[in-house]
């Protein structure tokens, strides 16, 4: 019964409202800092879901939010070595009984009344530790940034009719010199 639900909710989305879309994430900060633990990331990402993804949220589909950075030493004999690569997923969940959000990070979670609430816990991370001190230690460093809602962790169902469709396409990407 419950692929029965999925496969329908995918058709439901297939054809209804197109005409909403997305708005493009922007980052409102985006710092990397030296400390002595290592090489720290604190960034802050703003954005709003399309009816459509809000929609398929508020019938019971998980969203997953994925963080990755990797730091990459330049070499000019051959291609550029990759030092690290850390990733975070946020998991963004409605509960229609209790009529809350619920973001699962790591194993933690933690309830919100309302989705902008839940929305700006998924969007920032401050004092995120991409290396450690002896990684850094020679040669120059660049950080290649993403940020995304990451469709390939949602339901089988939900995935067949979302691979193109603009309004399921949160994304953005940094790239960063260290000094």
């Amino acid at each position: 019964m419950r692929v029965w639900t999925m496969l329908a909710l995918c058709l439901l989305m297939l054809v209804g409202s197109p005409v909403a879309r997305a708005e493009p994430i922007t980052l409102d900060s985006f710092e990397l800092a030296r400390t002595d633990e290592g090489l720290v990331l604190s960034f802050s990402a703003r954005f709003d879901l399309s009816r459509t993804v809000e929609d398929a949220l508020l019938k019971g589909v998980p969203l997953f939010f994925v963080a990755q950075a990797d730091v990459f030493r330049d070499r000019w004999y051959w291609r550029d070595k990759e030092v690290n690569s850390v990733t975070r997923t946020w998991r963004l969940a409605y509960q229609p009984l209790t009529r809350k959000y619920r973001v699962t990070f790591g194993g933690l979670s933690q309830h919100y009344d309302s989705l902008p609430e839940a929305l700006s816990a998924v969007s920032r991370t401050i004092n995120w530790k991409l290396a450690d001190p002896p990684m850094l230690d020679d040669g120059r460093h660049y950080v290649e940034f993403s940020y995304q809602l990451d469709t390939t962790q949602m339901p089988r169902p939900m995935q067949i009719g979302i691979g193109g469709q603009a309004d399921w396409a949160l994304r953005i990407e940094r790239v960063r010199r260290l000094n």
